[in-house]
């Protein structure tokens, strides 16, 4: 596949830096908590392993999933022990994943710094993984209310269920769309899913504000997942502060490259197919280019504003309050920089 220059330098700049924290102040209190708790599980374990687990859990994450944890338990009534506990046991199970990703992927840095696979190698990451995946669904047995064990132990299988769905479809040029955004929900929705519902479930609220919110996390987390995608595609490491590029190379099929295949026929779609199998740096290069000139980022924009909008509808329909506010406009803000990029 030629390569593009003029287009290579007109890719869109997707960046790391999406205007989150700001709305995050109105739960700082209980993020710092939250950070305090997390840091803390290393002492929970082995002396010998205490050191892999600090260093594991020793980030300077967005924590998102908390902040939507603790925001929308005070939309539906306040933020209780419970909740903290929650949010902690919820980011433990995603540190755990990304870990298990940094092996598949052979990532080498993450937020900034060496990922566990890069210092220890693979053989350790997964188990360390495993261990901090078992460590959360541990903390959440205390829960008395069984309800919150079983969900987020759904929530976890459907994690690993959709990071195997995306793996066993890795260079598999019939998956569609449709397909795509089954994998997106299972392996990312489905924490952002369970923190929104979970915190209205703790405050007794009736199945259809808990589904609510079910609903709005679920879209919060698909629409963050494209942008996620897009950023692998059309990012930089040093904005990112993560290992880009590595979904391409590994055959991980993204929306807005799904959007352009049907679009290809003959020769065209013969030279993409070997781009995809068996393509170089500058052969991925002008496969971004021609994905940005076909209108696959568009596109890509185009169907996380729909979940964002989906989001904002969902709230909208129960009474209005200031962290109810608070996460539309996260939905709305996260929009606008989408937008941006058109």
């Amino acid at each position: 596949m030629p390569h593009s220059p003029k287009l290579t330098s007109h890719l869109p700049q997707f960046t790391r830096k999406l205007a989150f924290k700001a709305y995050f102040e109105q739960v700082r209190d209980g993020l710092q908590q939250v950070e305090t708790r997390i840091r803390q599980q290393a002492d929970f374990f082995d002396p010998g392993i205490h050191g892999y687990i600090e260093y594991a859990t020793d980030t300077n994450g967005k924590r998102i999933r908390p902040a939507l944890t603790l925001l929308a338990a005070r939309a539906t009534g306040g933020c209780a022990a419970e909740h903290i506990d929650l949010a902690v046991i919820v980011e433990l199970i995603h540190m755990a994943s990304l870990i298990h990703d940094d092996v598949l992927d052979n990532a080498q840095l993450r937020r900034a710094k060496p990922t566990v696979n890069c210092k220890w190698g693979a053989e350790l990451s997964v188990l360390l993984g495993d261990c901090l995946f078992a460590h959360a669904l541990k903390l959440c047995s205390r829960f008395s209310d069984n309800t919150i064990c079983r969900l987020v132990a759904d929530a976890a299988n459907e994690v690993c269920m959709g990071e195997i769905l995306q793996t066993q479809r890795r260079f598999d040029l019939k998956l569609t769309p449709a397909d795509y955004f089954k994998i997106v929900s299972m392996k990312t929705g489905a924490l952002f899913r369970v923190s929104t519902e979970l915190a209205a479930h703790l405050n007794r609220q009736s199945p259809l504000t808990v589904e609510t919110y079910r609903v709005y996390g679920d879209s919060i987390g698909v629409a963050y997942q494209i942008y996620d995608d897009c950023l692998d595609l059309f990012g930089s490491e040093d904005g990112s502060g993560k290992t880009l590029g590595t979904d391409l190379k590994k055959g991980k099929l993204t929306l807005p490259l799904l959007h352009v295949l049907p679009q290809l026929d003959g020769q065209r779609l013969a030279a993409v197919s070997e781009t995809i199998l068996h393509g170089n740096d500058e052969d991925r290069a002008a496969l971004k280019s021609l994905v940005v000139e076909m209108g696959g980022h568009l596109y890509a924009v185009r169907k996380a504003q729909e979940y964002l909008d989906r989001a904002v509808r969902m709230l909208e329909a129960l009474s209005a309050n200031d962290y109810a506010d608070t996460l539309k406009s996260i939905a709305r803000t996260f929009g606008g920089e989408l937008n941006a990029l058109r």
